[in-house]
């Protein structure tokens, strides 16, 4: 069945949640989460109602489009992995040039109202964490090496940096700190993944570090960037932006983070609770980040 024929037969319903999965709105949410969390701090406590709005919306186009993109561009590898071959594009539920033009106009879009309610900052930091994502990661790392996501990362990492763009006009030492979490804590998170789903990266002839090197590669370096996200999640204190408690909590939560990883040394079994509580540790440390300037 041509992907044609595979729409006329799909329910309006099912092909309104194919055409949302493309957008991948789970990874969004927490995209959006840091985002925002950073603004409050940002604003002293009182960020821009519309502001928030446009880092909310404009955020979820910007990192759905850029998924879309990806869900696009990946069609093929996708049909190879288990865990993937059922979406969409691979599934034929969707035309694959659908996914592009979504991914596009989602941008454009995601630009205009960033700009609009925002700052014209804000918008170029979304639009080029989505370039970033798209043409960088997804377009040239991804099957080209096994550092992928370590470099890739940047663009996961873009939208602290837009939040705090949107409720300040500028950035500075802290905003670049909790851009720096994101970039560190992204290796160890996602090659947590990358050790479950290990043979569908074989399966489909992607360089993932745990599928090249090894698992226990994967594991040693996950505790230098655990060690390193920790060190830069407490900067914030330095340059003055969150107080003790704040300092407290992520010192806490880092100190996890880096006990998790050298707990996965020791086997698999870690593996998966390390991956749960990398998201945790995101949710909890930019919560708190957020909640800051009410206890200081």
């Amino acid at each position: 069945m041509n992907a044609a024929a595979a729409v006329l037969s799909t329910g309006p319903l099912q092909l309104a949640r194919d055409y949302i999965s493309l957008l991948k709105l789970r990874i969004v949410a927490l995209l959006d989460v840091t985002a925002i969390a950073v603004m409050i701090p940002a604003a002293h406590g009182h960020p821009r109602l519309l502001a928030v709005l446009g880092v909310l919306v404009g955020g979820t186009l910007a990192a759905g489009g850029a998924h879309a993109i990806n869900c696009w561009f990946d069609r093929d590898i996708d049909a190879e992995m288990s865990r993937t071959r059922k979406r969409p594009l691979p599934g034929g539920r969707i035309p694959a040039l659908h996914a592009l033009v979504l991914g596009i106009v989602l941008n454009v879009a995601a630009f205009a109202v960033l700009w609009s309610w925002a700052n014209l900052l804000a918008a170029v930091l979304a639009l080029a964490g989505a370039l970033i994502y798209v043409f960088v990661y997804t377009m040239w790392l991804k099957r080209s090496t096994p550092h992928n996501i370590v470099i890739g990362g940047a663009a996961g990492a873009m939208p602290p940096l837009v939040g705090w763009a949107a409720a300040t006009g500028g950035l500075d030492l802290s905003a670049l700190a909790f851009f720096g979490v994101i970039f560190f804590w992204t290796p160890p998170h996602f090659w947590a993944l990358a050790q479950v789903i290990k043979s569908d990266y074989a399966r489909a002839r992607i360089p993932m570090l745990p599928v090249v090197a090894g698992e226990q590669s994967a594991k040693r370096q996950s505790v230098f960037y655990a060690v390193a996200t920790l060190l830069v999640s407490v900067v914030p204190f330095f340059t003055g932006a969150a107080g003790w408690i704040y300092l407290a909590g992520a010192a806490v939560l880092g100190i996890g983070l880096v006990g998790m990883t050298v707990l996965d040394l020791r086997g698999r079994r870690w593996t998966r609770k390390l991956f749960a509580y990398s998201l945790v540790y995101v949710g909890a440390l930019f919560g708190l980040f957020a909640v800051s300037p009410f206890f200081s």
